[in-house]
């Protein structure tokens, strides 16, 4: 059985690497490279997937939450994703390695009942990034 729970978060970054020219980068990024960032309201899904438990769920929805608002949503809901997430301030701060983080995020010494199945990003109506754990 599969779970999946969403949740929604905002934040800001600018598509940029020192590893290429600045044409180059507004060529790439296009308007996600502006100089002063852009911002997106995210919608993170996330999938758990396991047997049955005695009540008849795959896993304690409450605990799930309050492990998704502890380990991702309090670090990136109304941040700049280059400034104030380690992991992405090193690199460029795409969708797709953003969906990395998370995962390995939630996945590190995974605490609850099931198992992590993935995560799954959606950055706009067009954008929608999978990963599985």
């Amino acid at each position: 059985m599969r779970l999946t729970r969403r949740y929604r978060f905002s934040a800001s970054h600018r598509l940029n690497t020192p590893a290429l020219s600045l044409e180059e980068n507004r060529r790439l990024y296009g308007k996600c490279n502006n100089p002063y960032g852009h911002g997106h309201d995210y919608v993170l899904d996330v999938t758990v997937e396991g047997p049955l438990d005695a009540s008849g769920q795959v896993i304690d929805r409450e605990a799930l939450d309050a492990l998704v608002r502890e380990r991702v949503l309090r670090r990136l809901d109304h941040k700049n994703l280059n400034a104030d997430v380690p992991e992405l301030a090193a690199g460029v701060p795409t969708t797709e390695n953003l969906a990395a983080v998370i995962r390995g995020t939630l996945a590190e010494g995974w605490p609850l009942a099931g198992r992590l199945k993935g995560v799954r990003i959606s950055e706009t109506d067009r954008n929608i990034f999978e990963l599985e754990a």
